[in-house]
């Protein structure tokens, strides 16, 4: 046996291109396609400008439901012929939503995808919304909310987001909602939401080999009897932070561990300081050799692991420390992660730190972009965020040359140890009166 006593140097980023990018616009929408030679799937992404942010309030869930119902047939097929006419394709429909748009993705053979497209736009545009299916699908996310509500973390989740974006409306709510709000959602809400933001054309995003590919007949599929202009996106939500740190207890009786997260408001995702940001929080907690989790994993043995990241949508963005430490040692869990915090914001980063954050950050960009559904992925990025076609080619150099100086300043520039919020879901008889040392303590109202 042999032992390594010290960590192996990353090795040199391999060579990677971006796909190239063809637009065009044709029977009202816009098609967005990346060129992949030779690759036998192909796969599309029906984007629409109707994300949960377009949700009412305390009918959050709405699109969630929209999206799982639309397996359920259509006007033109009950579920079991339009489950056929997609296996006859090869064919795989894939629904979703987030903060900024409803996506309906389809893969097939390269041939078959223009079938495929037709589909998916006949389950986007004209689904059949039965309502005792609807009703179904509603009730079966209710219960698999429940479930999830009941373990540890989403009532902490939940809490973080309403007192970081408590004057912001629907952002303070979780995105697919909550088990009381998605309870409420009739099947008129789900009508009224489709009627509303999913008939306008919006883009079709593809990817496979296009020397194969009819993308004036893949518009025709996706945008044929649509109408409407695309809508103006709304601005950015802001950053605004309170004047100091405070925490909120989520009482749990009983729990044997504590949940903890850490937050403040960040930038949106088309911020020029993306790449500093990242490897910023890169070095800090976004990897298994990162400062959080080496101290309160490795060395103090508080927790299986713990995370520190930048989520960013379209309008909005945070700054998140994710854990779950033992209960016996909630306290000093959370004094050295808000020290670890305040030690990246006040010193930056090293060179040697970065070295690797730089390697990981390039080499795991290169590793997501390999199959057809990731490229279209981040054809919807640019979409969403409005940003160059040649954009992964420019992330990578600039993940590749950032230097310490620039990602030291974004961590001074965007973290805010001092005005962070503390949510902690754990037992409040055992804990309460060792987190008064970290903010002003209240109460969740969750």
């Amino acid at each position: 046996m042999t032992l390594v006593t010290s960590r192996p140097a990353p090795g040199a980023a391999r060579p990677y291109a971006f796909p190239a990018v063809r637009r065009i616009s044709a029977h009202g929408g816009t098609v967005i396609a990346a060129h992949l030679p030779g690759q036998i799937l192909a796969s599309a992404v029906l984007l629409l400008d109707a994300g949960a942010a377009r949700e009412t309030d305390g009918r959050e869930g709405t699109a969630t439901v929209l999206a799982k119902s639309m397996e359920e047939g259509t006007r033109k097929r009950d579920s079991a012929a339009y489950a056929l006419a997609l296996e006859g394709l090869g064919a795989e429909l894939v629904p979703s939503v987030d903060w900024d748009a409803f996506r309906v993705g389809v893969s097939a053979p390269g041939p078959l995808l223009a079938g495929a497209v037709r589909l998916a736009a006949e389950a986007a545009r004209t689904p059949k919304l039965d309502p005792a299916d609807v009703a179904r699908v509603r009730d079966d996310e209710v219960t698999a909310l429940r479930m999830d509500w009941a373990q540890p973390g989403p009532r902490a989740d939940a809490t973080l987001r309403g007192d970081l974006f408590g004057a912001d409306g629907r952002y303070s709510r979780p995105l697919h909602g909550d088990p009381t709000s998605v309870a409420a959602v009739t099947v008129e809400d789900v009508l009224a939401f489709h009627e509303a933001w999913l008939l306008r054309p919006g883009v079709l995003l593809v990817a496979g080999d296009l020397d194969g590919l009819d993308l004036d007949a893949l518009a025709e599929a996706a945008f044929e009897g649509t109408s409407g202009e695309p809508l103006e996106p709304a601005g950015p939500l802001g950053v605004v932070l309170p004047d100091r740190r405070r925490t909120i207890l989520v009482d749990r009786p009983g729990s044997v561990q504590s949940t903890l997260r850490l937050g403040h408001r960040a930038p949106e995702r088309a911020t020029p300081d993306y790449v500093p940001m990242t490897l910023a929080a890169t070095v800090l907690g976004g990897a298994f050799t990162s400062r959080l989790n080496h101290l309160i994993r490795e060395v103090k043995g508080y927790t299986y692991g713990i995370r520190g990241s930048y989520a960013m949508t379209r309008r909005s963005g945070r700054f998140e420390v994710a854990a779950g430490v033992q209960t016996a040692v909630t306290a000093p869990a959370i004094r050295d992660t808000l020290g670890e915090i305040a030690r990246t914001e006040a010193e930056g980063v090293t060179e040697a730190e970065l070295e690797v954050a730089r390697s990981w950050r390039a080499g795991q960009l290169s590793v997501e972009m390999q199959t057809p559904g990731a490229i279209a992925g981040a054809l919807a990025t640019l979409v969403v965020h409005g940003l160059p076609d040649d954009y992964y080619e420019t992330l990578r150099r600039e993940y590749l040359e950032a230097t310490v100086e620039q990602v030291s300043r974004a961590a001074a520039d965007h973290l805010s140890t001092d005005r962070l919020t503390l949510v902690v879901e754990g037992d409040g008889a055992v804990i309460r009166d060792e987190l008064a040392e970290f903010g002003d303590l209240a109460d969740a109202e969750v």
